[in-house]
């Protein structure tokens, strides 16, 4: 097997398609050199290596060193230089790169090859001392904390106390001896922390470096990074060995990193910073302020024309914007990397949008570059740019699971009440939970932001804030939450009630006090993208919305309709006249604590004009679309209060004796009430509930027409596992509604269907499809019943089987993206069974997997008509589903051109 690929004199082994093999760096310095740009030469160790390495204890495949040796050779014989030749030595660089950008996670070694006679040599070539005692610095210094592992501050300190004893302020101005000195004080450092000296066979310092660069794709900064970004599947990382150039040589020289167009507006310019007489590294880093790209061309007139040649020829190449990093060494250009560039999802729009203008790519190419997450961000408030690392590395109190991106902050609450009261007076609360139940949706919605000490992506808490936009976090397992003191505490980080908070939802990170926020504008591209989408897709994109300000938040993000409209959660808060609430509140519980249908139903028929209103609201905000309303689905304990003190005010309120609360609280609790009495199993025992909820909503629907509105109402009825079982609720439904229809004299049209979401429904799909009108596949139950996972304890564990450096059994979560191996086997067979018996079945899927990208595209080649998502993940599941017709298209041209080979 070949490990090494040559490139330089204007030829490379490789080409810009072999980034799983060469990495996106290797790739680019390959195409760049095939091109023909001045590119310094070298070899790339694959990743291939990097992999044998990493998987045989640290060990190299027994042909490479003779590989390397060979192209060393080779690289000598294209420079005229010698690696640690004492006359004219040839220094290296040696640099990571993988398949995927992972901007500073791995590591680079600068000017190897350095040692006490070929810093002699540099010095006397180049004339100039102080240039090559600077290099031969930077070189110990990177090794000893690179590939050694030696502290970075410690060798710091003594580069600050050598500036002040020279009486310097910056690097430019530490003399030749300075440097000299440092050295020297390095290599004793070095002694006296590992035994042994400082290598100077040129050999030894590569093979060092080669093993700390394949190392470093392990280190905790570089795997953190590929799980939240979830890259997987990658090899490993390569390992570029690349002639030294040097910008640091003097004022004719520099360096510097440029993009084709600014990352952060997206903008037609040439965008970047340089500095004179510096390395690469000092850009980065930040040791220097740099000067703007514009002015090399007042500094250096020869050469920026050259460079902006270099942007033109590789935008137009690579058809996308480029990242370079470019080198000036004595007024002579050279380009060191080019990568498709970072940008902010405001640039990614207007790029998209740009190029696809200008003929450079196809409009369905600008589709295609989207990614969900550059949409989710555009409508979320930020932690400001301006805010310095530093200030937040001190204020950081707890991480935890991103659950819902954005920042907000305020002050600490603990209870749903507190942040209720608190909103009501005008202040900012976040609050925070060890969980979240929908008690406190009235909490949470009045909430900037929402923190949980358990759950994952798609727990109550995750799943409710991401339907309203509300920045989240959960799992923040060091939160330990005190509700009687009201205090938490994270390793000794105090969180009390009132104190300020800042949330990080993009990162996961609680930090203390209030920190800037500023919120992006919607680029004017984005609307453009959008059309450009909906003009592609054929699956429709409803939304999940319980309230008429989420279905017309839903409907300015494009939706077409409800998917989803929870009514439980109607019972706790009054949307659109918050004072009511508490009415609502004592109207379902006075219903559950009933113990005959007629006092049941009188409570229900308290309930009832509140359950109509939100119904008429949601019919308005929906006009001409339809709104499918799934009827009660949580068990009925979860609408009572647990504590004594609750349950004594409220038998007070309701007029009964505490004690039948509490016989009825007990009465309803459950071993386990995800399989429990809840769904349609609360229909068949207590009949006058669904006849309340379909009797709410024809009542509006006859309101809203008889207003002008065009209504399109479904009525699903959730956790059905039988034909049987849902043809005696369908016939109840249709009672109900007849009798409303004859009492009003007007007629509205209206669908029965069933949530499929009981592994057995799948497989009877055919027999339930002759009672059902229609199906929503409620994935978040399919997902925890087909695995036997719950979603709400399944995060203590599952990292674990998503982690491929640990388990690595799955590529995804199965609660954010469809299982489509096991849970999609369920949903193909549900789909083709149904269909089987009614051929024009609606099929849709209304679970929180309706907004991620993996799992639309799936819906979308099952042949679902439409899916449901949170109304700040419409536009996600929009451009989710215009993408997977592209991907369609090109699978079936590939798919040609190999029939034509055959």
């Amino acid at each position: 097997m070949k490990y090494v690929y040559f490139f330089g004199a204007g030829k490379a082994e490789g080409n810009g398609t072999m980034r799983e093999i060469l990495g996106g760096k290797g790739a680019g310095l390959a195409e760049m050199t095939r091109i023909g740009l001045p590119v310094p030469a070298g070899l790339t160790i694959s990743t291939e290596c990097c992999d044998y390495y990493l998987t045989h204890g640290q060990k190299y495949p027994a042909s490479l060193r003779a590989e390397v040796k060979t192209q060393i050779k080779r690289l000598e014989k294209v420079t005229g230089k010698k690696l640690g030749d004492a006359k004219d030595p040839l220094l290296v660089s040696v640099r990571s790169g993988s398949a995927r950008s992972m901007p500073g996670m791995m590591e680079t070694i600068l000017n190897l090859g350095l040692n006490s006679k070929s810093v002699e040599a540099l010095a006397r070539n180049t004339k100039n001392d102080r240039f090559a005692w600077d290099a031969y610095r930077r070189f110990v210094q990177m090794y000893s904390t690179v590939v050694i592992g030696l502290s970075k501050e410690e060798l710091e300190d003594k580069l600050r106390a050598m500036k002040t004893r020279q009486g310097v302020r910056d690097d430019t101005q530490v003399p030749a001896e300075g440097w000299r000195s440092l050295v020297g004080e390095y290599k004793e450092h070095f002694k006296k922390k590992t035994g042994k000296d400082f290598p100077e066979d040129p050999e030894e310092q590569l093979w060092g470096a080669i093993g700390a660069v394949f190392g470093s794709w392990n280190a905790e900064k570089a795997v953190t990074y590929r799980r939240v970004e979830r890259i997987t599947g990658l090899l490993g990382t390569a390992v570029n060995i690349q002639q030294m150039v040097f910008g640091n040589v003097g004022e004719n020289s520099g360096t510097g990193v440029c993009f084709t167009r600014d990352p952060s507006t997206g903008e037609k310019i040439f965008y970047g910073d340089f500095l004179l007489n510096a390395q690469g590294e000092d850009v980065v880093a930040g040791i220097r302020t740099p000067m703007h790209l514009s002015e090399l061309a007042v500094k250096m007139p020869k050469v920026y024309p050259q460079l902006e040649k270099v942007r033109k020829l590789l935008e137009r190449h690579y058809r996308d914007m480029q990242d370079m990093e470019f080198t000036i060494e004595e007024g002579t250009l050279y380009m060191l990397q080019t990568r498709v560039g970072k940008r902010t999802p405001a640039a990614t729009f207007e790029i998209a949008v740009d190029m696809a203008k200008e003929g450079l790519i196809s409009k369905e190419e600008a589709i295609d570059r989207i990614k969900a997450e550059d949409i989710e961000r555009l409508f979320f408030p930020i932690i400001d740019p301006s805010v310095p690392k530093a200030e937040l590395a001190k204020r950081k109190i707890a991480t935890g699971i991103n659950a819902v991106p954005g920042a907000a902050y305020g002050k600490a609450v603990f209870t749903a009440e507190e942040a209720e009261a608190m909103a009501a007076k005008g202040e900012k609360v976040i609050l925070v939970r060890r969980e979240t139940s929908p008690e406190d949706v009235g909490g949470m919605y009045v909430a900037q932001g929402i923190v949980t000490a358990t759950g994952g992506k798609t727990s109550h808490a995750a799943v409710v804030a991401r339907g309203w936009g509300k920045c989240c976090i959960v799992g923040c397992e060091k939160l330990d939450i005190d509700y009687e003191t009201k205090i938490a505490n994270a390793d000794g980080r105090i969180i009390q009630e009132g104190d300020w908070v800042t949330l990080d939802g993009n990162e996961g990170v609680v930090y203390e006090g209030q920190v800037k926020l500023s919120t992006p504008e919607l680029p004017k591209a984005f609307n453009t993208l959008m059309g450009w989408a909906d003009g592609v897709r054929k699956i429709g994109v409803r939304t999940n919305a319980d309230t008429p300000q989420d279905a017309r938040k839903a409907r300015e993000m494009g939706a077409e309709g409800i998917g989803l409209c929870r009514t439980e959660h109607m019972f706790f808060k009054d949307f659109e006249q918050p004072e009511k609430s508490i009415e609502r509140q004592l109207a379902i519980q006075e219903m559950i604590i009933a113990e005959t249908p007629e006092t049941r139903r009188k409570a229900l028929d308290k309930l009832l004009p509140y359950q109509r209103r939100d119904f008429s609201g949601i019919f308005k905000a929906m006009d001409g679309f339809p709104v499918t309303i799934r009827l009660i689905d949580p068990p009925l304990h979860e609408f009572v209060p647990h504590d004594l003190e609750k349950q004594q005010e409220l038998a007070k309120k309701i007029g009964v004796d505490v004690e039948v609360v509490i016989r009825r609280v007990e009465q309803l609790h459950e071993a386990n009430p995800m399989l429990g009495h809840r769904g349609c199993r609360l229909a068949i025992t207590y009949p006058e509930i669904l006849e309340m909820q379909v009797r709410a909503i024809i009542e509006a629907a006859v309101e809203c027409k008889l207003a002008g509105i065009k209504v399109i109402p479904e009525i699903m009825i959730p956790l059905v596992m039988d034909k049987k079982e849902l043809q005696i609720l369908v016939d109840a439904t249709n009672r109900v509604a007849g009798e409303v229809f004859k009492t009003s004299k007007v007629k509205v049209k209206y669908l029965v269907g069933t949530m499929i979401e009981i592994p057995r429904a799948a497989l009877l799909a055919d027999e339930i499809a002759e009672v059902a009108q229609f199906f929503s596949f409620g994935t978040n139950d399919l997902t925890q019943m087909a695995m036997g996972l719950s979603r709400d304890d399944a995060g203590k564990f599952l990292p674990d089987y998503v982690d491929e450096k640990k388990a690595g059994i799955f590529s995804d979560d199965p609660f954010q993206s469809i299982d489509v191996k096991g849970v999609g086997m369920l949903i193909r067979m549900g789909i083709e069974k149904g269909r089987s018996t009614r051929p024009k079945l609606k099929i849709g899927i209304c679970g929180e997997h309706g907004g991620d990208a993996m799992s639309v595209k799936f819906c979308h080649r099952v042949g679902m008509d439409y899916v449901s998502a949170s109304p700040f993940r419409v536009p996600v599941a929009r451009m989710a589903a215009a993408q997977a017709v592209i991907e369609d298209k090109a699978a079936k041209g590939k798919s040609k051109k190999k029939a034509k080979k055959r």
